[in-house]
């Protein structure tokens, strides 16, 4: 099990849609991430800036074609075409990644 967190920045002005939308995310996107191997999902915010940490529970070997499929799933396009607009990606990430996936320093069970 790999876990991952990340951060973007959230336009201020589009904090309430965001939090709407994902009052109950639709049963396409949900099921996508699941079959993804993705597991413990959640998604802070703090003013401007929104903290993402998941665990990734399949094969290493999996990861790239799991987030592949994921990003090909039913509706996945027309979600992010919600939420990228809203999104403020971070200066300085990798040019492959929309959230800046942060390195783990200590984790403690």
């Amino acid at each position: 099990m790999r876990r991952f967190g990340q951060v973007i920045g959230i336009d201020p002005s589009g904090v309430e849609r965001y939090r709407s939308f994902h009052q109950k995310i639709w049963p396409e996107i949900e099921s996508a991430i699941r079959a993804a191997g993705i597991r413990n999902y959640s998604i802070f915010i703090d003013g401007d800036q929104l903290f993402g940490y998941f665990e990734y529970h399949a094969p290493d070997d999996e990861f790239q074609a799991r987030m592949k499929c994921l990003a090909e799933a039913p509706r996945m396009r027309e979600w992010w075409d919600i939420m990228e607009p809203l999104q403020k990606p971070r200066d300085g990430r990798p040019p492959d990644e929309w959230w800046l996936t942060l390195e783990e320093v200590f984790h403690q069970d």
